[in-house]
């Protein structure tokens, strides 16, 4: 059975990446990976499907015997994507999908260097305000941090196989989708195929 891919989709508050990937998930067949956490399971989730829920000592069991691919600190809590997670479901021909911050990005990178790194950035970081503005759920320097916070992930988007700009909602889809059937094809056993066509 063909290894499915690692995607690894990285791009700041407000550039739309959600409304993107929503679009384009069901559609490509893509399977979430289900991180793990720390924080305490709230009322209406599952164990093994919102999360996968332990004590902080099996985390950080788990960070020293490497079997964490990623992983950050938030408000007391951790949150990382588990390696065995992760490759369980590639093995079994899944393309995983991992949405996450630039840094646990670059982590993935190094410890998979077969991963496809995609960043979606908004048109321009003015834009970037506006939308961010136009949510009205945040006060003027919530605001001002995340566009600061913004300009600094943009910087290390050369950092990524692919840069897509979500200027059209349509068409930041169309190029997400064409990049992940195009590193589909190119991920097929080209021996194989060669092989095929002189056989035939």
């Amino acid at each position: 059975m063909k290894k499915g891919l690692l995607i690894v989709v990285s791009g700041p508050s407000g550039c739309g990446k959600g409304t993107v990937l929503g679009g384009i998930v069901k559609e490509l067949g893509l399977s979430y990976s289900v991180s793990a956490t720390t924080r305490a399971m709230r009322e209406g989730e599952a164990d093994g499907v919102n999360y996968h829920y332990m004590t902080n000592e099996q985390f950080e069991k788990l960070i020293d015997e490497d079997k964490v691919l990623e992983y950050t600190s938030y408000c007391g809590n951790y949150y990382g994507t588990l390696k065995d997670e992760v490759e369980s479901r590639r093995n079994q021909g899944q393309d995983v999908l991992l949405e996450i911050e630039v840094i646990g990005a670059a982590n993935v990178k190094r410890i998979c260097p077969d991963a496809v790194l995609i960043f979606i950035a908004p048109p321009s970081v003015g834009e970037l305000e506006r939308r961010l503005r136009k949510r009205g759920t945040e006060s003027d320097e919530v605001i001002a941090e995340r566009v600061s916070q913004a300009e600094r992930e943009i910087r290390c988007a050369e950092q990524y196989d692919y840069v897509v700009i979500n200027g059209e909602l349509e068409k930041a889809v169309d190029d997400v989708t064409s990049i992940i059937k195009a590193e589909r094809i190119s991920a097929d056993n080209k021996q194989e195929k060669i092989r095929e066509v002189l056989n035939s």
